[in-house]
């Protein structure tokens, strides 16, 4: 993986994003097995938020070299559970055989050109039963520049991401995340024209929009957010 390179300017900007990561640790807590993958952990600012029972194992797949230095400088200083572990590289790169409980995806696929493809390796990883779970951002209409400006190809509505799920498995879960998010950000593109956020506007966000939709999301039935989550399991055998 040597020369690979990552534009990850914004996981500093949100990683204090302590409510919104809270929530959706809420959502996905009940499909986090014992022996997790997360690929593209960044600096680990996910990791921490999300890791937050005794998992036998949390592997940080992560294929910058510089995002994984500082990742490797969060678990030698003891700022992350003893079970979570560091592999510099991609799933390509995952030992043969090995098998996880859950294989997660958080605000990672969009930044990956061939997403279907990368999710059908996913599918191979799972054990019988297994999980595979994916955040990303939700409605091509709010990509901005802000979203070029860090790398994603793309964003998703639930057409899209049900195509991109792997075949092989069944999908169990696909609905948004964020509707007061949704509705800021709509009203940013329309009359801010602004793309990249702001400390105080992520603060904001943060403190004030998350908790609200953690209210409304469940009345409007899930059927609008900023971000879009979905959940495939494998076959049992």
């Amino acid at each position: 993986m040597t020369g690979y390179t990552y534009i990850g300017s914004e996981l500093e900007l949100f990683s204090q994003a302590v409510h919104w990561k809270s929530y959706l640790l809420s959502q996905i807590a009940p499909h986090l097995g014992d022996e997790v993958l997360e690929v593209g952990a960044g600096i680990g600012a996910t990791t921490g938020a999300l890791c937050k029972r005794n998992h036998r194992g949390w592997l940080c797949l992560e294929p910058d070299a510089t995002l994984a230095g500082q990742l490797r400088g969060a678990l030698d200083a003891g700022k992350l559970p003893k079970c979570c572990s560091l592999k510099i590289g991609t799933t390509q790169d995952i030992e043969p055989n090995r098998q996880f409980d859950s294989v997660i995806y958080i605000d990672v696929l969009e930044h990956i050109e061939d997403d279907a493809g990368e999710l059908r390796r996913a599918a191979t990883l799972l054990k019988p039963g297994g999980r595979l779970v994916v955040l990303c951002p939700a409605h091509q209409s709010l990509y901005t520049a802000f979203d070029k400006a860090i790398g994603h190809f793309r964003r998703y509505n639930k057409k899209m991401m049900a195509a991109a799920g792997p075949p092989s498995l069944e999908q169990v879960q696909l609905n948004y995340l964020d509707s007061v998010g949704l509705l800021a950000s709509g009203a940013n593109k329309m009359l801010l024209r602004q793309g990249m956020p702001t400390v105080g506007q992520v603060r904001l966000w943060d403190r004030v929009m998350v908790r609200l939709s953690r209210v409304v999301d469940p009345l409007v039935g899930h059927r609008m957010g900023k971000s879009i989550l979905a959940v495939w399991q494998s076959p049992r055998r």
